[in-house]
């Protein structure tokens, strides 16, 4: 059975969808995207990503491509059409399709919007958190607004492909003064000494993750403790415990830092504890 996509008002086969030649996603990266998690039938925490989207977009002075009531009814519509009990749903919109110009277009140009799902196997996801990832750290070389949630990601590819030929699985870019910012598609998190968690402030500098956020109610629950601020790859290195949060790994485990093992090398259990409580805590939206 082919997937099925939602493609500017239709819905249809991924062999029948395109993308126009002209559209300024492609031809400048001026758009914007969300990922949500699908888990059990449920959308996870779809208005916090409906939140960002609508934040991102007007940070780039986009038009929402239909009402903001109506895009739950497409996401769960493209979900239910793939038949995805688990997975994850991906939305994309640009400025739209007009002649290629830096400048934006006419004002009626109406926005693109794409809306896409796939199935995932949460057992290979509980299996992969159960022996944890290695990561790699890369000097920062991305543009300063990475708060918005833009499609423009040639460095996150980079840095991703690099941690790929290194053996890792996520790469962290670090500021000159040796403190990391956030993942190639994560935010970064540690666990001191005495069990407080830590992660740096999403004021500037970094993506405010939606699962970043949900794990402060999750961490709340279980009693931990969390101090926004930057830490070091010294630090983290150090640390008791390091892992990295998305809406496509919750809270997953890292044992190893550029080739430095962390602690002892294997998962943590105050991650793991994350992990295991954050869907009774995150909100959850039908499918």
């Amino acid at each position: 059975m082919p997937r099925i996509a939602y493609v500017n008002g239709r819905y249809v086969a991924h062999a029948d969808a395109f993308v126009h030649i002209e559209d300024r996603g492609y031809q400048f990266a001026d758009g914007v995207y969300e990922v949500c998690e699908v888990a059990r039938g449920f959308i996870v925490d779809m208005p916090r990503h409906l939140g960002r989207l609508n934040r991102s977009l007007t940070e780039l002075s986009i038009d929402w491509p239909v009402t903001r009531g109506v895009l739950p009814i497409i996401l769960s519509e493209v979900i239910r059409r793939n038949h995805v009990t688990d997975g994850l749903v991906y939305l994309q919109v640009t400025r739209g399709v007009a002649s290629r110009d830096f400048v934006f277009p006419a004002a009626d140009t109406k926005p693109s919007l794409v809306v896409t799902a796939r199935k995932a196997d949460p057992a290979a996801a509980a299996k992969r958190a159960e022996s944890g990832i290695k990561v790699i750290t890369v000097p920062e070389n991305r543009w300063d607004r990475v708060d918005i949630k833009s499609v423009g990601l040639l460095p996150n590819v980079l840095a991703k492909q690099k941690a790929k030929e290194a053996g890792a699985q996520e790469a962290w870019f670090v500021d000159a003064d040796g403190t990391v910012k956030e993942g190639g598609s994560s935010n970064a998190w540690i666990v001191t000494g005495d069990g407080v968690l830590v992660t740096r402030p999403a004021e500037h500098g970094i993506l405010r993750g939606i699962t970043r956020t949900t794990l402060f109610e999750v961490a709340a629950k279980l009693g931990l403790k969390i101090e926004e601020r930057g830490f070091s790859v010294a630090e983290a290195k150090a640390a008791r415990e390091a892992f990295i949060s998305s809406a496509t790994t919750i809270a997953m485990p890292i044992v190893a830092i550029d080739g430095a093992p962390v602690a002892n090398g294997h998962p943590g259990s105050i991650t793991l504890s994350l992990r295991q409580a954050f869907f009774d805590v995150a909100e959850k939206s039908p499918a």
